[in-house]
């Protein structure tokens, strides 16, 4: 899931309008610029928020894998992130990386930076290796527990310093500016416009000083098992895009988002192996049904500033609907319960 919101005032149609111009020429001279020869040939991925690609390079010398012969190249939306926000990401994969912790991190290219910049669309890139696993939409109970091993050595690296340019995760920021945007362009229909914003006020209100008593540090965002590649070694995380100064157990809880006993023995499996390496702040367990609501109107205005992207009414049609904006205050409902039945 992308964030909201950047540190550029382009509007959002202005900004996918950018992305028109990042032909398949561009993109591999883009690539070209960077010291790689490309063949030509190039794939588009799978990208609602930036635009990515699978890109054949010329590969002196023995290969010891197809993969090897390719490169992704991450083509950042425009007024999204500034170019200190993407390096703050950069920065914390390269230390992951050092550190030897399973995930992907750009490459430093051959002129020391890892950031590139097409100025005059003023799109940002960065160029990755190709890496192998499969995705799992379940896990055992042994994998839990390898997770959470990855998780805590992530945030032992993590805590090492702040990110101060990235968003921080809490009500203010994720709901309650979120709130204000979804009222200020009428995105949610009058039927349900007040009773959305009531419950989303009550739970703010209701979760705020829980944030304030966690500790924050820098975070993944958006770790649920679709940024998680399996692979012969065991798991990766990809895909920082999301990172934010937050608190640790958002990480934990995305793995296994369920309310159910499947879930709830999966997150106590992910802490048993994350607290065999690092101590992990049980009483942040009263933060997940907050930070599930914080995920819901955080994507509902993703959307919402996003609908000028031609790809965003094909992907989300019922969006707008009453019957979506029925699901969603419904959705809040569940969670306004859950964190009456079960605060810790």
């Amino acid at each position: 899931m992308a964030e909201v919101g950047g540190s550029s005032s382009l509007s959002a149609s202005a900004a996918t309008r950018f992305f028109h111009g990042l032909t398949p020429d561009r993109i591999l001279e883009a690539i070209e610029a960077k010291g790689f020869l490309c063949t030509g040939r190039c794939l588009a991925l799978n990208s609602m928020e930036n635009r990515v690609y699978d890109v054949e390079i010329e590969v002196e010398g023995e290969v010891r894998s197809p993969s090897d012969r390719f490169r992704i190249a991450k083509f950042y939306r425009p007024g999204r992130w500034s170019r200190e926000q993407i390096l703050a990401e950069h920065e914390f994969l390269l230390e992951l990386e050092q550190e030897e912790v399973s995930a992907v991190a750009p490459l430093v290219l051959p002129d020391g930076a890892t950031l590139g910049e097409l100025a005059d669309l003023g799109i940002y890139y960065s160029l990755f290796a190709r890496v192998g696993g499969r995705i799992r939409d379940e896990i055992d109970l042994e994998e839990a527990r390898q997770l959470g091993r990855l998780l805590a050595r992530t945030h032992m690296v993590g805590a090492r310093r702040r990110a101060s340019a990235r968003l921080r995760l809490d009500p203010a920021t994720y709901a309650r500016a979120n709130l204000q945007f979804l009222l200020d362009s009428d995105a949610i229909p009058p039927v349900y416009r007040d009773r959305y914003r009531a419950f989303v006020e009550a739970l703010c209100d209701r979760s705020a000083p829980w944030f304030e008593e966690t500790a924050t540090q820098r975070i993944h965002g958006d770790c649920h098992l679709g940024n998680v590649l399996w692979g012969r070694e065991g798991a990766m995380l990809v895909d920082f895009d999301d990172m934010v100064e937050g608190p640790c157990v958002q990480d934990v809880w995305l793995m296994t988002p369920g309310r159910d006993e499947y879930a709830r023995s999966r997150r106590d499996a992910i802490l048993e192996g994350y607290e065999q390496l690092r101590d992990f702040d049980r009483r942040s367990l009263r933060l997940v049904e907050p930070l599930r609501f914080l995920r819901l109107v955080h994507f509902s205005a993703w959307i919402a500033r996003r609908w000028e992207d031609a790809a965003f009414p094909r992907v989300f049609a019922e969006f707008g609907t009453e019957r979506y904006w029925g699901e969603q205050v419904e959705a809040l409902s569940e969670c306004m319960a859950a964190s009456d039945e079960d605060a810790y």
